[in-house]
């Protein structure tokens, strides 16, 4: 179903239906009659076949303080974006992960309820997306309007760039390339008197024998629902806190039937509504479940194979929910990469790979940064190949890197020639400056220098652009 504007000025769409308001305003047919895009569903998370998969699904939780948004990298390279953050932001610290994470188009837009500070962002990211970069595919919302200037910004931006935007219910599929996504929420009808917290759009990502429930700012009455309606078909690997860790949200019952492995919680590190509340991190702690908070962990991104989660977060913090608020601060904005702590569905990572020097591996091969010289002798502009870093291939195999590549924090990009092998155990000097390419000592040939004395982020990724290595010192 596609969504109109309230009062007189029209969205360009598919179908036009009027958006249901405070008032309680009429809404149309089904998604599934609007449009082929989505498939309505009635098999429930549980009943889904589960099949062999290749490649690795990502979910990005984006420090955004007292906010949420989360980006979502399918194993085939689609995109959806969960949320937008806060509007006293704007948007500014969701569009700086997405471009540094060189996002070039959204294809799905989940807004998961029309709150400001979850669509805070959602005007600036549709006027970049449509402006600068390769567009948004589809914007998915619950079809519950707001009287706030954001939300109106937010519809502007939709009606102006003619992006396709779907009233999004239970029983509604999006379909992500690669991944089952189900739509579990909001109902029909809508859940008390149209609250806009209790009409979240609930979601659930299924990938091999993983799973991630989304369930926005649902609160008790929803959660009931979701608990009445599917039990433990709700199990997740990873599950987020509802509304930031308040304590109308994620409560025991929930907790009981979705049964994670682990709860990601978004919000500030000095809340003004006090979250996350510490009733729900007892509930936590009464079911020996660890927590990441992006207040204390930074951005965290959640990486599945199919058969486990590779839990990664920018700063090593404490998990266990009473702890939570005995880690430092982790500013929304602060750049750097992120270190694999822990995986879940299978043995936790060894010191070595907690470190602050993470090892990657590509292709059953290992590489690691063996060396950063970021302050070259004297002046860095007069000796640029005294700048350099050094990667190492610890692995027992030859790792073929023609066509991979090397970015700092600010996108400036170096490429590995064809045919570049670097052989196990062997370790290759990167110079910023120029010079003759040799097994040993490769040259960027940059004419200023690269690598930031006061810190920076060493990213490589392989020929398929995966980011196989993230350092930052």
């Amino acid at each position: 179903m596609v969504l109109s504007r309230p009062a007189s000025r029209t969205v360009a769409l598919v179908v036009i239906v009027v958006l249901a308001g405070c008032a309680g305003a009429p809404v149309a047919d089904s998604p599934g009659d609007a449009t082929p895009t989505q498939t309505p569903t009635t098999s429930s998370p549980s009943e889904t076949p589960q099949q062999s998969v290749n490649g690795t699904l990502e979910v990005h939780f984006i420090n955004v303080g007292q906010s949420v948004s989360t980006l979502v990298v399918s194993p085939e390279g689609e995109t959806m974006l969960i949320d937008s953050g806060h509007y006293n932001d704007d948007g500014e610290y969701v569009l700086q992960y997405l471009q540094r994470h060189d996002i070039t188009r959204i294809d799905h837009f989940v807004v998961s309820h029309n709150d400001a500070d979850h669509i805070g962002g959602n005007a600036a990211v549709i006027d970049y997306y449509e402006t600068d970069a390769e567009g948004i595919g589809a914007v998915y919302d619950p079809g519950i309007a707001a009287s706030t200037q954001t939300y109106e910004a937010y519809l502007d931006a939709v009606e102006q760039h003619d992006v396709t935007l779907y009233e999004t219910r239970e029983g509604d599929s999006i379909p992500f390339e690669g991944v089952d996504t189900q739509v579990l929420g909001p109902p029909e009808p809508y859940l008390e008197g149209e609250a806009r917290n209790e009409n979240s759009i609930v979601l659930t990502l299924t990938f091999g024998q993983t799973s991630f429930l989304f369930t926005g700012d649902a609160e008790d009455d929803q959660e009931a629902y979701l608990v009445d309606e599917y039990g433990t078909e709700l199990q997740a690997t990873v599950m987020k806190a509802g509304h930031h860790g308040s304590a109308s949200s994620t409560s025991g019952e929930l907790l009981d039937a979705a049964q994670p492995k682990a709860v990601v919680i978004s919000s500030a590190y000095d809340s003004q509504y006090g979250h996350p509340d510490e009733t729900v991190l007892q509930r936590l702690a009464d079911r020996s479940l660890p927590a990441y908070w992006t207040a204390t962990h930074g951005d965290i991104v959640l990486v599945s194979d199919g058969a486990g989660v590779s839990v990664r977060t920018q700063a090593a913090a404490p998990t266990a929910p009473l702890e939570l608020r005995d880690g430092e601060a982790v500013a929304p904005g602060t750049t750097g990469g992120v270190t694999e702590r822990v995986r879940l569905g299978g043995e936790p990572v060894t010191s070595a790979t907690a470190t602050d020097t993470p090892v990657a591996t590509d292709g059953g091969t290992t590489l690691a940064v063996a060396e950063i010289n970021a302050d070259a002798s004297g002046d860095d502009r007069e000796n640029l190949n005294d700048e350099y870093i050094v990667l190492e291939n610890t692995g027992s195999t030859a790792l073929d890197m023609g066509g991979w590549t090397v970015t700092d924090d600010a996108d400036h990009r170096y490429t590995f020639p064809e045919g570049f092998t670097l052989e196990a155990g062997a370790t290759v000097t990167l110079h910023t400056g120029s010079g003759t390419d040799t097994a040993t000592e490769l040259y960027w040939g940059a004419g200023s220098p690269i690598w930031n004395n006061a810190g920076d982020t060493i990213t490589v990724r392989n020929s398929n652009d995966t980011v196989v290595l993230e350092e930052t010192y």
